[in-house]
């Protein structure tokens, strides 16, 4: 039995700020519903991703807005990536090569940080 993980939550503030800023730097808006008021849906996929985020409003996430720390994402090119981010006007920290890997951190409009990991050539597919 195959399990996958699909679906992230992320908090914050204000859903079209975020939505517009997970689009300049690349994801993909799959969703935004309001099926009654009071509740809206957005659903974005990073590029070649099998896993999404979702925020909205009238959502029970667990986090406030600045708290989610805890994603990490797989490049190719760590370097590469952060030119993209930086070209979309995202400020992105690294790159660092802490042996594991090569890693690049940025943080959303709400201070939600993501970690983004180039796997060293020797890692296990």
């Amino acid at each position: 039995m195959d399990w996958k993980i699909e679906l992230i939550f992320v908090p914050v503030t204000d859903v079209d700020r975020s939505k517009d800023f997970y689009m300049r730097i690349g994801f993909n808006p799959d969703h935004d519903q309001v099926p009654y008021e009071g509740l809206r849906f957005v659903q974005m996929t990073p590029p070649g991703s099998a896993c999404s985020i979702a925020f909205g409003t009238g959502l029970d996430i667990p986090l406030e807005p600045g708290q989610q720390n805890t994603i990490q994402v797989v490049v190719p090119d760590a370097d590469a990536a952060k030119a993209q981010l930086e070209a979309a006007g995202v400020e992105a920290r690294g790159v660092e090569d802490l042996g594991w890997g090569r890693f690049v951190w940025f943080d959303d409009p709400d201070g939600n940080t993501w970690t983004l990991q180039q796997l060293p050539d020797d890692a296990a597919p």
